[in-house]
């Protein structure tokens, strides 16, 4: 049976917005994901009169995060945008540091400029998990699509999957992220057992999308299986915008790296079998069957005069029934092993 568990955890890093509108900004941000050793770097693509409505308010976590509290959701997207220029750029800058980039769409126009960049990953981020004309479009495209399940029910997620696979999206490529979306999340609320229920319900890639601060989630996930793993990166924590107050800045974001590294070693091989390690133990601790006293040549061994001690170069002990009984063909003295 084929050894999964050590299949690699792809970690993205997501810039999000934290770039707070500014491609320089961007470039430090996609520098600093592959510096902490991330496999791909994510911003978001979005047309802000496509996404939301002009008068839509600020969530709570969002308003404690800005400068201006009477912002309407419509500005505070607007001001971080990126035009598919700029896209384009960050693209090729990725390209040149070799780290793959990816997007989370939030509407059917910037997927239109996501084909015209040509991609083979897409992000389908937790709010549009019931779009469904997105989720149609997307499905039809049949690439390896990580869809982010926050604020959603098991039959959510599962109507999502059915609609991608029904367009033309097979099962394999998908990888659903078990997440909580207040910023931070409470431990109380992590819920990691979800994605065990999400891998045995649903029959796909399971992750996680953490917005905790909890350095012992990424520990906890990967243990559970989760095989991508999501975390907000900034280059400073008190940066003025909406995420960069629960997300970890490059020195922790690349402990949260060496730590899942560290994990999947930990956790290592599902086949038990003598490591190489302890191989040469094995002499040491286990036993051989040996005379428990003097043994004349032609006596009935027994179990009054074997026995099992250690090491273990001679008759594994599991044998002695078969030994029973036979009589010897030799002296044996007193601990001697027998032949």
């Amino acid at each position: 049976m084929p050894n999964k568990i050590n299949k690699k955890v792809i970690i993205i890093a997501e810039a999000g917005v934290n770039h707070n509108g500014s491609i320089l900004l961007a470039k430090k941000l996609i520098d600093a994901s592959k510096k902490c050793g991330a496999d791909f770097v994510k911003f978001q693509l979005y047309i802000s009169e496509e996404l939301v409505t002009k008068k839509i308010t600020l969530a709570n976590y969002q308003k404690k995060n800005l400068k201006r509290k009477n912002l309407t959701q419509y500005e505070m997207l607007k001001k971080y945008e990126f035009n598919y220029l700029q896209i384009l750029e960050l693209k090729k800058y990725c390209k040149q540091k070799k780290i793959k980039i990816l997007f989370s769409v939030f509407d059917l126009k910037s997927l239109n400029n996501l084909k015209k960049l040509g991609f083979n990953y897409v992000k389908i981020p937790s709010g549009e998990i019931t779009n469904y004309l997105l989720l149609k479009e997307i499905g039809k495209c049949n690439k390896n699509i990580i869809l982010s399940s926050g604020i959603s029910t098991l039959k959510e997620i599962s109507n999502a999957v059915k609609i991608l696979t029904k367009f033309g999206t097979k099962k394999n490529k998908i990888t659903v992220l078990h997440c909580n979306t207040e910023y931070p999340s409470p431990i109380k609320d992590m819920n990691l057992n979800v994605l065990k229920t999400l891998k045995n319900k649903l029959g796909v890639n399971i992750g996680f999308s953490d917005h905790s601060n909890n350095f012992k989630v990424p520990i906890l996930a990967i243990a559970l299986g989760a095989t991508v793993y999501e975390k907000h990166i900034t280059l400073n924590k008190k940066f003025h915008g909406p995420d960069h107050s629960s997300s970890f800045n490059p020195s922790e974001f690349k402990k949260m790296v060496n730590s899942i590294n560290e994990t999947k070693i930990i956790l290592g091989s599902s086949i038990k079998k003598p490591t190489k390690s302890e191989l040469k133990n094995i002499q040491i601790v286990r036993k051989s069957l040996v005379a428990s006293e003097n043994i004349k040549q032609g006596e009935k061994f027994s179990l009054s005069n074997i026995s099992a001690k250690r090491p273990a170069n001679g008759i594994n002990p599991m044998k002695i029934e078969s030994i029973i009984g036979k009589r010897a063909k030799k002296n044996f003295t007193k601990n001697e092993k027998i032949k």
